[in-house]
């Protein structure tokens, strides 16, 4: 919860360039191969209770986000990124710290002729 006088309503964890290999995309050379993907997470999340008390406990932990993030990626293989994206921010914002969260996934290898670093989606969910 944010405090009365707006402490924390722009507070965030970012989690940068996680980095997992796994089997997702639309073409059958993607579903039989693992390929790289990377993450970026940014949690909302009102840090200053958990800044007053130095208390993990009032925070989000960003290393259980980044467990959520990579058991979304390992799990299941999925056609989109959009619906990888989806799924990650689900998870993450299983942590009833979390009030928001951001969540682009950049598949690093994308399967077309031109030469490119990546191809990626972004997507911001909010708890209701």
């Amino acid at each position: 919860m944010i405090a009365p006088d707006g402490a924390g309503a722009d507070d965030r964890i970012e989690i940068r360039g996680l980095r997992v290999d796994a089997v997702h995309g639309v073409l059958d050379e993607e579903r039989t191969a693992r390929q790289p993907f990377e993450v970026d997470l940014d949690l909302l999340v009102d840090m200053s209770s958990a800044a007053a008390g130095d208390a993990l406990e009032e925070t989000a932990d960003y290393a259980a986000a980044v467990k959520a993030a990579t058991a979304v990626l390992r799990g299941p293989p999925r056609r989109l990124l959009e619906t990888l994206a989806a799924e990650i921010a689900d998870a993450v914002l299983a942590d009833p710290h979390v009030r928001a969260v951001t969540v682009a996934v950049r598949k690093l290898r994308p399967p077309v002729p031109e030469a490119m670093s990546s191809a990626g989606v972004r997507v911001s969910r909010a708890r209701p």
